[in-house]
């Protein structure tokens, strides 16, 4: 039904040598190169672009803020407002990942205008893609669900593989969220039937996790870790460092349900040890949670635990991540029985 995943970030004649699944390191070198070669500010912005993302993915946050920066005003310099739309959008993202929720919406919304102004129509979906995950990853909900069906219509209308399974994914996690574990899982299975569709494997990787997340919470634990054990294989092959450290985590979810503490406490660990290499304070955060609630589980004292969920709702709350912090809520009420 759909053609093969497109990725709009690379652009002018990046756009012809790289795809979805091109591997960071080589968008590096190819971006690298451009950014060398470019004769005008706008090729010189497009090749920055591309540059800030490899960076990012790669967990290289200060070289992916430099970049992202430069890009914006190289597309300045050029007076291309959605070349600078697209240079917002990649620092919004990398905002976002960096745990700064409140800049990535500021950056996020200037691009949305940007990319509006100047009728650049992917640019706007990218940046109103990013506000909307913000937003759902805030926790705030209702004011985001209607945004992410929005989207969903749209990259439906345009036959965009990729924005339909993010749109979609996000659908499904805000249904995970608030008990809707049926619509929850058809969503999830249904992005990454469209993501193998279309070639899109990073795609596939994150839905393959959310398959498995609540696959899990319904109590089937060999599937759940199967569908990660798939998922990783290709965050592997891909170089997905991100993906990866969030795969690990969810394992330590999955083991940690299934009360196989120590196997959790080993992924929880695994996960944090990535996400400090790639900077990412949320996913950092939420393993360490992981960790503290199955430390408890394995009988470390209490007052222990609870000056980690004091520190971590402190953490979540810097971040603005209301979900985490309702989850802390809830653990320190199970905290007595555990001591029992």
């Amino acid at each position: 039904m759909y053609g093969k995943a497109r990725a709009p970030e690379y652009q002018g004649t990046l756009g012809a040598t790289l795809e979805v699944n091109s591997s960071y390191e080589e968008v590096l070198v190819a971006a690298k190169r451009a950014e060398e070669e470019a004769s005008t500010a706008v090729e010189r912005a497009r090749a920055l672009l591309a540059v800030a993302e490899a960076h990012r993915r790669l967990g290289q946050a200060a070289a992916a803020g430099a970049a992202w920066r430069a890009s914006y005003r190289a597309a300045r310099e050029a007076e291309e407002p959605a070349a600078m739309a697209w240079a917002l959008w990649s620092g919004g993202t990398l905002a976002r990942q960096c745990g700064s929720l409140p800049l990535a919406r500021r950056l996020l919304e200037l691009a949305v205008s940007l990319a509006r102004a100047g009728g650049d129509r992917t640019a706007r979906g990218y940046a109103l893609a990013g506000l909307a995950e913000t937003g759902r990853i805030q926790g705030d909900y209702e004011a985001v669900a209607d945004l992410h069906e929005e989207l969903l219509r749209e990259a439906r209308a345009h036959g965009e593989a990729r924005h339909i399974v993010w749109a979609m994914s996000g659908i499904a996690q805000m249904c995970r969220n608030t008990g809707e574990w049926d619509r929850a899982l058809a969503l999830f299975e249904e992005s990454a039937a469209i993501a193998a569709e279309a070639e899109d494997h990073r795609g596939s990787a994150w839905s393959l996790r959310g398959v498995a997340d609540v696959l899990s919470l319904r109590g089937e634990t060999d599937r759940a870790l199967l569908m990660l054990s798939r998922a990783a294989r290709t965050c592997r092959e891909l170089h997905l460092a991100s993906a990866l450290a969030y795969n690990h985590k969810m394992r330590g979810n999955v083991l940690y349900r299934a009360a196989r503490y120590p196997q959790a406490r080993r992924a929880y660990t695994v996960a944090l040890t990535e996400f400090a290499a790639i900077q990412e304070p949320r996913g950092t955060a939420l393993a360490r949670l992981g960790l503290v609630k199955t430390l408890a589980r394995l009988g470390r004292p209490a007052p222990l635990t609870l000056a980690d969920l004091d520190a971590l709702d402190t953490e979540f709350a810097r971040i603005g991540l209301s979900y985490a912090r309702r989850t802390i809520t809830e653990f320190r009420a199970q905290l007595p029985a555990l001591a029992a």
